[in-house]
């Protein structure tokens, strides 16, 4: 089976593509590097041919939601019409936990994200959506986004995130099933406020920036709710502690999974 996955030379993308490439696979790499557009459509035809399963795994490099919805909208039409004359029989595309709540509450780059699931949803190809939590090499963009004169306010609010190789595991176990036609959500194993696994990387960076909670402080310019980024009770966790990606320690059996 031919798998395709689009924006395979980004942070996870290169994940997924090594993951299946290990397990005897030869995906196809589809990003602009390679000859493949998803927003204008170069090269899409060519690399869906004979493709059985479509990994999206691409990102807006814009965070405003004209310019995100713009992307997400045109790219995500591009590959299910494609998608749709070359018979790929799996599309599976990585979003956001909490993508709905964050749409609702405050639009922005997540709109253009809850748009993305919208169009999968109510198209008629056979799909999986996998909601991941924030990825801990995202906190240090956390702390900068939330920086100024050297203070980092955050959010006061919980996250419970995961390494991206227990993401792109995620994505190359969900490819490599059958659709599931719904959202399933991947998270960490634990929990903790935006403040502490900010002060766990720059304490690690020797950074000294001070890092407090603040009632005020955005998220990437949305307010959040405590809980507004945490997984729901079914989501399926990965094993890999924050202080022990800190550390470089990936324990045996998450290396293996």
């Amino acid at each position: 089976m031919t798998i395709v996955v689009v924006g395979g030379t980004g942070l996870i993308g290169t994940k997924v593509v090594a993951r299946l490439r290990a397990l005897g696979h030869d995906p196809v790499v589809a990003a602009r590097a390679t000859g493949v557009n998803s927003y204008t459509g170069e090269g899409l035809a060519e690399a869906l041919a004979g493709a059985g399963t479509v990994v999206d795994v691409s990102n807006s490099s814009y965070l405003d939601e004209a310019g995100a919805l713009d992307f997400f909208e045109t790219s995500t039409l591009n590959l299910l019409t494609f998608g749709a004359a070359a018979a790929v029989a799996h599309h599976v595309a990585l979003s956001v936990v909490g993508t709905d709540r964050l749409a609702r509450g405050e639009g922005g780059y997540f709109q253009a994200k809850q748009q993305q699931e919208n169009l999968i949803r109510s198209s008629s190809r056979p799909f999986s959506i996998v909601h991941a939590t924030q990825f801990f090499e995202f906190v240090g963009d956390i702390a900068d986004s939330a920086s100024r004169d050297g203070r980092v306010r955050v959010a006061q609010a919980l996250m419970q995130p995961m390494a991206a190789d227990d993401v792109a595991d995620a994505v190359v176990r969900t490819a490599l099933g059958a659709p599931t036609r719904a959202v399933t959500e991947f998270a960490g194993p634990e929990p903790g406020r935006l403040d502490y696994f900010v002060r766990r990387l720059l304490t690690a960076g020797d950074d000294v920036r001070e890092v407090r909670a603040d009632p005020l402080a955005r998220y990437f310019g949305s307010a959040l709710t405590e809980r507004e980024l945490l997984p729901g009770d079914r989501a399926v966790l990965s094993s890999l502690r924050f202080d022990q990606w800190l550390k470089g320690v990936r324990p045996a059996a998450v290396a293996a999974g």
